[in-house]
Order: C-alpha cells, then sequence, then structure tokens
C-alpha cells in the first residue's frame, strides 16, 4: 500500500475511497440488519407473551420458551450481522459449538434436571398445591421450578427434590383426582351378630354428612369442586357415580374378625373423615354389644 501511495497517489487514494466506501456500505447493512432482527425478536417475544397469557399458559413453561427463543435468535442474529461485514463465520461457529459441548459435559446433571422439568411441566403428574408422595418424601408441593420442585412435609420441613429423579421415579398424587375412596378394618370379636354389626357400622356411615351416598347428583358436586370440562374429559377423571358406602366381612383371624369398610369423601375431606370415623368405631360399636378382641389367655383350674 506505501509502495502503491508513492507510485500513484492518485490511483491510492481512489482504491482507498472504494474500499472505504464499500466497508461501510457493509456495515450499514450490518447496522440495519442488527436492528431490524433486535425489533424482530421484541415482536417474537411478545407475541409469545400474548399467545401464553391467552392460553394461560404455565408461567415456568411461558418464561423458558420465550427465553430460550430470544436467545436462539439473538445468536442467530450476531452470526448473520458478522456475516454480512464479510467476516467468515466458520470459525466463530466451531467456537460456539466446542463452547456449547463443553458446557453441556459440565452441566450434565443440571441438563437431566432440566429436561425432567421440562417432562413435569408438559405432563402435569401433579401442580402446585397437591399432596404428593415421590423419592421417599410425603409433602405438599410449594414451587414446581425448570430444575427442581419445592416439597413442603408434613412436619413443616421443606425439601427440594431435582426433577431428574423426580421425572423418572414413581410418583403418587394424593390430590390426583378430586374424589377418594377411605378404607377402614374394623376387628370385633367372635360371636357377634355379623349382620347386625354391618348395619351398625353403615349407621355410622350415612351419619356423617361428609360421606357421598351412590344417589349423590354429580353435576352438582363436581360444579362445586369447580372442576373444568376440560378435566372432566380427561381419562378416568369423571366419575359417573358413587358406589353406595360398602361393609363386608373381609377376614377370620386367630382371635377376631375383621370387616372392611368403604366410603368416598371429597379428597379434601379424606383425612377428617378417616380419622373421624375411626374414633366412632371405638367409641359407638362397643356399648351395642360388638366389642374388639384382644389377645388374651384362658386359665382353667
Amino acid at each position: 500500500m506505501i509502495e502503491l501511495a508513492k507510485e500513484d497517489p492518485e490511483g491510492f487514494w481512489q482504491i482507498f475511497v472504494d474500499k472505504v466506501t464499500q466497508f461501510g456500505l457493509k456495515v450499514l447493512a450490518a447496522l440495519l440488519i442488527f436492528i431490524i432482527g433486535i425489533f424482530l425478536i421484541r415482536w417474537v417475544k411478545h407475541l409469545l407473551k400474548r399467545m401464553f397469557d391467552r392460553r394461560n399458559t404455565e408461567p415456568t413453561i411461558a418464561s423458558f420458551v420465550t427465553s430460550f427463543t430470544s436467545i436462539s435468535m439473538t445468536v442467530l442474529l450476531v452470526v448473520v450481522s458478522v456475516s454480512t461485514l464479510g467476516v467468515d463465520t466458520t470459525s466463530l461457529a466451531a467456537l460456539l459449538a466446542a463452547g456449547g459441548l463443553a458446557i453441556g459435559m459440565a452441566l450434565s446433571g443440571t441438563v437431566q434436571n432440566f429436561a425432567g422439568g421440562l417432562m413435569l411441566l408438559a405432563f402435569k403428574p401433579f401442580k402446585a398445591g397437591d399432596l404428593i408422595e415421590a423419592q421417599g418424601v410425603t409433602g405438599k408441593v410449594v414451587e414446581v421450578h425448570i430444575t427442581s420442585t419445592k416439597i413442603l412435609t408434613l412436619d413443616n420441613r421443606v425439601v427440594i427434590l431435582p426433577n431428574g429423579a423426580l421425572s423418572n421415579g414413581v410418583i403418587n398424587n394424593y390430590n390426583g383426582r378430586p374424589l377418594r375412596r377411605v378404607e377402614w378394618l374394623v376387628s370385633v370379636s367372635y360371636g357377634v351378630d355379623a349382620a347386625k354389626c354391618k348395619q351398625a357400622i353403615l349407621a355410622i356411615l350415612n351419619s356423617d354428612e361428609r360421606i357421598l351416598q351412590a344417589d349423590t347428583d354429580m353435576e352438582k358436586l363436581y360444579k362445586e369442586l369447580n372442576i373444568s370440562s376440560f378435566q372432566l374429559s380427561t381419562v378416568n377423571y369423571r366419575m359417573d357415580a358413587i358406589p353406595a358406602p360398602f361393609v363386608a366381612l373381609q377376614k377370620l383371624n386367630a382371635s377376631d374378625i375383621t370387616f372392611v369398610v368403604r366410603a368416598w369423601v371429597r379428597a379434601d375431606d379424606y383425612w377428617d373423615v378417616f380419622f373421624a370415623l375411626q374414633e366412632r368405631f371405638y367409641t359407638e360399636l362397643p356399648p351395642q354389644g360388638f366389642t374388639f378382641a384382644y389377645p388374651h389367655i384362658e386359665i382353667v383350674r
């Protein structure tokens, strides 16, 4: 360039102006592409937000999809803008790929939890407020994040479960359905009148208003529970009728006989009904002549 400037000053300046003009046009084109791209990314984010709000999408899913889309489009925009300047983007792409691979290997556990979070958010085996049992922990779901789930145990401890293990394990959701069946085992002494004992147990069941009966109006019940038509359309969510309270002689044991007692209640009433009727069986059956057996030895002299 110096030799050219010495030998042909006029030609040098002409080439210099042409090169500067070409580079300036490339810079302007790159800036124009970048500015348009920024507005396009903002428009896409706004469009996604409106779509998620309209469909009442889970906030965590909405946030993740919006962030992922924004980051992906921004990286693509930078690559396109740099290539417009005439820079070879092959090396840049290789660098990004190598960096992504290194980060992925370093955060393999986090990626697994991330994927597990997506599975939980997509299939919704539980939601915030449900009482679940998973990974040896029983408690109420407080928050569901993209990589972990926060559980509040029954003794008021906070347990954070990684979503990777949670999505691959067994999940027992006690609030997965609006109605649940309660079961008791009532053991009484040999010699009692089985038919009368069954009647006495049924009388206790039917006297509790929380026990659902066979003539329960299901449409009214689901409206009371605020169950949506979408939920009712899912498999095995809706019950067309409630089975009547059930009592049957189940076992003949060594020192007593056992009746199995079953009744249906609202899921929120499960434990209250279980403990209340357990106590009523204990206090109301013996005065009617249905005593409870206990291990004893008779000594004959």
